[in-house]
């Protein structure tokens, strides 16, 4: 289910230029899907891979020292390695568009090109009952034309909640719902520099403090933003219950532990180039590691891509406050994204949502899960 109210905290399409399609399956042994975010022409890209299980697509080639510095779509897909065969399905499009590398002969370098679309996986086989329900290459294209719908009637908060690569996303050692979340911020200091995140979020760790059954991320939204608000008490015990790890297998016994994976692209307004996307990319990890306990385990793949449109030029000692902001938004869309979720049962699984027990008020309601005020 998405939501399609505003985002309590922006969207990573706040940054101009910046688009986001989803593409979803469900029913019938599916619980899947596509996220796409399409940039405008000419932007600069970068990732850090940080978990010890990715599943990845030409993430090689957005090292700061290959030749092409720039990317057409980011692709965050459900399916695992399998689900990796839609990024297929959005190089098409963008080879369709004219969009992508020129390699054309002489004088003609756009006449072919070859479009830079790196992707990155989730883990979800099987969550809806069938494990060969994956994304392909009809999915993938399916998102990113609705990434390009979006653009055409002007800049639009992306639904979040389980919808497209977030739908068959789970968090919590597999007992409570992931799925998608954005948020963006101002960069204080830099004049017009804005960056945002979209997050898609499925860790073998928990969102939730074991101890008093909040969100871990609460205490890193910055002043002047409004705050989750504590659960209700009496849903506590049961906050800290899912939040517990499980225990360890008896001694000579064996348990395959969860594999999951959280994808997160980082979007800014700021002229970077491809060093500084990168270095971006790996403080922004920073804001995944501060909302999910543990996170960039063996068992997640944890990936953080950046997107520099390059409209304001920023000083080079002001990229510290750029990067910290980075950090920042990744965080506020973890803790969308795990607000945002809604329960799912499927022959397979059958988890609840943190704000369906948090704030049981807002669900009967159907508000989204209420705040704190601001801080």
């Amino acid at each position: 289910m998405a939501l399609t109210v505003s985002a309590r905290w922006g969207a990573i399409t706040d940054v101009r230029g910046v688009q986001v399609g989803h593409a979803t399956r469900t029913g019938d042994g599916w619980l899947t899907g596509v996220t796409v975010v399409l940039p405008p022409a000419g932007t600069v890209g970068a990732v850090d891979v940080r978990g010890g299980g990715p599943g990845t697509h030409e993430t090689d080639a957005l090292d700061p020292t290959t030749v092409v510095p720039t990317v057409d779509a980011v692709v965050l897909t459900g399916g695992s390695a399998y689900g990796l065969a839609s990024a297929t399905g959005v190089q098409a499009w963008c080879e369709e568009q004219g969009r992508g590398f020129g390699v054309g002969p002489p004088g003609r370098p756009d006449a072919l090109v070859v479009p830079i679309v790196p992707a990155a996986a989730i883990f979800d086989l099987g969550r809806g009952g069938d494990p060969r329900a994956r994304p392909d290459a009809d999915l993938g294209r399916r998102a990113v034309e609705a990434a390009a719908r979006t653009g055409e009637i002007g800049p639009a908060s992306p639904d979040r909640g389980c919808i497209g690569a977030g739908t068959g996303a789970l968090v919590g050692f597999g007992r409570l719902k992931g799925g998608v979340g954005t948020a963006s911020l101002p960069v204080p200091g830099l004049d017009g520099v804005v960056v945002g995140a979209l997050a898609v979020v499925n860790a073998v760790g928990t969102p939730v403090d074991p101890v008093s059954g909040t969100l871990l991320g609460t205490a890193f939204v910055p002043p002047g933003l409004q705050r989750p608000a504590p659960p209700d008490p009496a849903a506590r015990p049961r906050l800290v219950e899912l939040a517990t790890p499980p225990p360890l297998p008896p001694a000579g016994g064996w348990a395959a532990p969860p594999v999951n994976t959280t994808l997160a692209v980082v979007a800014t307004n700021a002229a970077l180039d491809p060093a500084q996307a990168r270095r971006t990319s790996t403080a922004a990890h920073a804001g995944l590691a501060r909302a999910v306990d543990p996170s960039h385990t063996l068992r997640d793949g944890d990936t953080v891509f950046t997107l520099a449109t390059g409209e304001v030029p920023v000083p080079r000692p002001a990229l510290l406050t750029l990067q910290s902001a980075a950090a920042t938004a990744v965080t506020l869309a973890v803790l969308d994204a795990v607000l945002t979720a809604t329960a799912t049962r499927t022959p397979a699984i059958d988890v609840p949502a943190y704000g369906e027990i948090a704030y049981p008020e807002a669900q009967t309601s159907r508000r989204e899960p209420p705040g704190s005020g601001e801080d």
